[in-house]
């Protein structure tokens, strides 16, 4: 379960690599107006001519991730090409949509564009998410309905990942067993009612009692090595099913995926360009038939553009005229760790309904071996990325101050379950104070756990962007998405964005071939994605 880090020069184009080799400066733009619309009238034509007929080879590495080495292929990328497709942003969001529409495809220019000099540098960091593959099983805040959602998109992911080569995929994806914990009598009748009508859908699903538990997570079930804990518990638990996972290295699989399809495929091209910053996005045609993207390294144009970067796709979304109704509440979490192994699997506790965050649960850290991970904290905090002070003005571009955000706040605040929830939240990341207040709630899960057992997680945590409506004055839950008729479509991915990404990328998939008049192959998809070991219907 030890992470292997690759080479940090991994996906990186060359300092010295000019834009101008893809993008020539000198280019008029009625020559790509012209081809774009000499391309609409033939499907297969437009996705196999050039501009000016001509590729450089541009050595883009790629990682194998054999014993932590980096092997680098090089590809042919056209140059002066109007791609197809071009993706803003390399989180696993993005990489996910990169690797199906160069795998399932026969669209020919696909870009990637990450302004970091590696993927998955920022919610999809294992630093920052919680490293789980969420099915619904244990989520107590997913209803019936949400809960087959989520697990459909779930078991395409581990159906991914497990016809991945064996080195890769002990890297991506881990088994471990999984439980949801209920403590005292309401909640014992909540996990049972819970069992009794969500275990058509887990076949594989448990009740527990307290000796069970013990059995199992002897941690949780005993106050010492030899007396139960006093109060009554249950829970719902999973046998070893594929549970967690590296978003990072899926993220990595997911780009050597894409490279081995474009090495397989005749005419397809594909780019991937780090360390390059989105400035702007402009509108080239008044349908939506081209956009120029404007980056730190020059110019590309597109067909069509899909924004997976957080909160930042919202920004980019409101930049274009898109959603001004819609604000953002950033919500920052953090972690802390225990000094010793004290579970076997994951351990969840079950969600106040009033409260839109999740409860405090532990888990084995794939990163950090030997040692349990606890959290995590909800933190509202005036920025997009944790970490980074420079974010707090883009926030305030999105976040457009007025009186029904004013009275969204003022609502949320009225809220005494939610206002003392963030109050206590805030003492959390208070030093002295904050790990005994903390371990109140972690002993929840292990009731022997004491204050000098757990120590802050420095450099874990990550935010995650939870949508405003301020025209209906609430806070939406779940995933957010903004999709256009106009050639744009923007992902705005709060828990559980990493879990769906497959899902994500082939809703965006069809809506991207539905407008180009491209085609799926749908056989390659079904056998790879929806076949295997966590069959979807």
């Amino acid at each position: 379960m030890l992470r292997k880090f690759v080479n940090k020069e991994f996906l990186h184009i060359s300092g010295s690599f000019c834009i101008g080799s893809i993008l020539n400066n000198t280019r008029r733009l009625t020559s790509v107006k012209n081809t774009v619309k000499e391309l609409s009238r033939d499907t297969d034509n437009k996705q196999n001519c050039d501009i000016n007929k001509s590729a450089t080879d541009i050595n883009l590495g790629y990682s194998e991730l054999r014993t932590g080495t980096l092997n680098t292929s090089p590809l042919k990328v056209a140059s002066d090409a109007c791609h197809d497709v071009i993706i803003i942003g390399g989180g696993v969001t993005g990489t996910a949509l990169f690797y199906t529409l160069s795998r399932f495809t026969n669209l020919k220019r696909i870009c990637l564009i990450e302004r970091h000099g590696d993927v998955s540098q920022v919610a999809s960091n294992g630093r920052s998410n919680s490293q789980t593959i969420h099915c619904g099983d244990i989520e107590t805040n997913y209803n019936l309905e949400k809960a087959r959602k989520v697990l459909r998109q779930a078991n395409m992911l581990r159906n991914y990942a497990t016809k991945l080569s064996p080195s890769m995929r002990d890297q991506v994806i881990f088994k471990l067993g999984k439980m949801v914990l209920g403590v005292g009598e309401l909640e014992c009748e909540i996990i049972e009612k819970r069992f009794n009508e969500f275990k058509f859908l887990y076949p594989h699903m448990n009740l527990l009692g307290k000796r069970e538990i013990g059995d199992i997570e002897p941690c949780v079930a005993y106050k010492n090595t030899i007396t139960y804990r006093p109060d009554p518990i249950a829970s719902i638990y999973v046998p070893d099913e594929h549970t967690g996972v590296d978003y990072y290295q899926l993220a990595v699989s997911f780009l050597k995926g894409a490279t081995e399809a474009c090495e397989n495929s005749k005419g397809k091209y594909i780019m991937t360009c780090m360390n390059t910053k989105v400035l702007d996005i402009i509108r080239m045609s008044s349908n939506g038939d081209l956009y120029k993207v404007i980056t730190n390294r020059g110019e590309f144009y597109g067909r069509y553009i899909v924004v997976s970067a957080c909160g930042y796709s919202l920004l980019f979304a409101k930049k274009l005229g898109y959603n001004s109704n819609l604000s953002c509440l950033p919500v920052a979490g953090s972690f802390y760790f225990s000094s010793r192994p004290l579970l076997n699997g994951k351990v969840y506790t079950i969600q106040n309904p009033e409260l839109p965050f999740a409860a405090v649960h532990g888990d084995p850290d794939i990163i950090m071996r030997d040692t349990t991970r606890f959290g995590p904290t909800a933190l509202p905090l005036p920025l997009l990325e944790r970490n980074n002070l420079k974010s707090i003005a883009d926030f305030f571009k999105i976040v457009n101050p007025d009186l029904n955000l004013a009275l969204v706040y003022k609502d949320l605040f009225c809220n005494s379950s939610l206002r003392n929830y963030a109050l206590r939240n805030i003492l959390f990341e208070v030093p002295i104070i904050n790990k005994n207040l903390f371990i109140k709630d972690c002993r929840k899960i292990i009731p022997s756990l004491d204050s000098n057992n757990i120590k802050y997680a420095h450099g874990f945590g990550g935010i995650r962007p939870q949508i405003i409506d301020k025209s209906k004055r609430k806070l939406l839950l779940g995933e957010g998405k903004i999709t256009t008729d106009e050639g744009l479509i923007f992902n705005i991915t709060p828990s559980p964005g990493g879990t769906t990404c497959l899902g994500t990328a082939e809703n965006d998939m069809r809506i991207i071939c539905s407008r180009l008049g491209a085609q799926v192959d749908e056989l390659e998809f079904k056998k790879t994605l929806l076949q295997g070991d966590y069959s979807v219907d």
